[in-house]
């Protein structure tokens, strides 16, 4: 790694230099907001990492210009499509100088603000899709490519406390609990399976609050303010690594204690 990667951190979190040196990781949905902090902080932290992204070119550059030491390369791939992300996977483990893939992170995801009056069919289908069904079809791509490792699916507290504009988001992020605790019993011990749960973060999905909304949000957390992308990611590197070697099947919660109670 470079001196630049070395040396890298942002905004409540950092990479560890060496921590997953060896090791090959795959991001969906990797070229923004917590997906693309997870790429930063997997790339300082010595591994080779690739992403996928959907649609924003311009973006998933700009982050492999970026970090541009050769340890990193992105994919323009829709995680639903399987026969696409089986050639992401086969790309990724026959280049450079490590083979396997020993990190999958699932971090694709959207969000569309409905109340269940305004959700048709068609939402409801395409939310379930992009984010329950894109999370198993990464896992099934990339499964026979891994023989050890681990595997962090995003969630969000959400799941735990429901919303009045996103039954579909909530039910889709519940789905993913129980995906990571089937699967944490089922790969057990070989591959270890975790999810993180955020909650209020600074990504797009509130990019469009006012001042006031946001101080409002705020005061509804324990800590007092919105979380940052990288304090996700710093989690997220946490359940990747051996510092998490006792862990599976577990939800880290990363809302600032939000979900208490729930």
């Amino acid at each position: 790694m470079t001196g630049r990667m070395l040396t890298y951190q942002c905004d409540g979190g950092v990479g560890i230099p060496g921590l997953l040196r060896g090791r090959k990781v795959l991001v969906t949905g990797g070229s923004r907001g917590i997906g693309a902090s997870v790429v930063r902080a997997c790339a300082a932290s010595s591994a080779q990492v690739g992403f996928t992204y959907i649609e924003n070119d311009d973006a998933a550059s700009v982050l492999v210009d970026e970090l541009g030491d050769g340890s990193l390369r992105s994919f323009r791939s829709d995680t639903t499509d399987e026969t696409s992300m089986r050639s992401v996977v086969k790309d990724l483990d026959g280049s450079g100088d490590i083979r396997g893939i020993h990190g999958l992170v699932c971090c694709a995801g959207i969000y569309n603000r409905r109340s269940f009056k305004e959700l048709g069919p068609d939402d409801w289908a395409r939310t379930m899709r992009v984010n329950l069904e894109g999370a198993y079809t990464a896992i099934r791509s990339v499964l026979p490519n891994m023989k050890r490792g681990s595997i962090v699916l995003v969630s969000s507290q959400i799941a735990f406390r429901g919303t009045r504009h996103g039954a579909d988001y909530a039910a889709s992020k519940a789905g993913i609990l129980g995906l990571t605790r089937s699967l944490a019993l089922e790969l057990a011990p070989d591959i270890r399976v975790n999810a993180v749960s955020p909650g209020f973060i600074d990504t797009d999905l509130i990019s469009s609050d006012t001042p006031e909304k946001r101080r409002e949000r705020g005061k509804e957390v324990p800590l007092g303010r919105v979380g940052s992308p990288m304090e996700v990611a710093s989690g997220v590197l946490y359940l990747l690594s051996d510092l998490s070697s006792y862990s599976t099947g577990t939800t880290l919660d990363m809302s600032g204690g939000l979900t208490m109670g729930h």
